[in-house]
């Protein structure tokens, strides 16, 4: 799946099953809660905390959910994610191409 179809996908959910999207406010505070949803399960599995009785390892589920509020925020501001993401590894490349290279913490 791309990008493009991802936000597709989520625009035809949202429109067919989910009734309308939250407002953007909404949606900020839902990936706030997300993003807090995966540092936890971070923190337990590779952090000094552990898992509390019940508690599952779902990383996978909490980073995409961390997506799907992303993909959400993006439709509705209108923002085309693949050519905001093709921006970003330029501007990454750009900025970056000499810095981590000579960075000797990384090695």
């Amino acid at each position: 799946m791309t990008i493009e179809e991802a936000q597709t996908q989520v625009d035809q959910w949202i429109k067919t099953i989910g009734v309308r999207y939250f407002s953007e406010l909404t949606n900020m505070a839902c990936l706030t809660e997300e993003v807090g949803e995966l540092a936890r399960v971070i923190a337990r599995k590779y952090g000094d905390q552990s898992f509390k009785n019940g508690e599952d390892c779902n990383i996978e589920e909490e980073i995409a959910d961390v997506l799907w509020v992303l993909i959400c925020l993006a439709n509705q501001t209108g923002v085309n994610l693949t050519e905001a993401f093709e921006k970003t590894i330029e501007k990454k490349t750009n900025r970056d191409k000499e810095r981590h290279i000579n960075n000797p913490k990384l090695y």
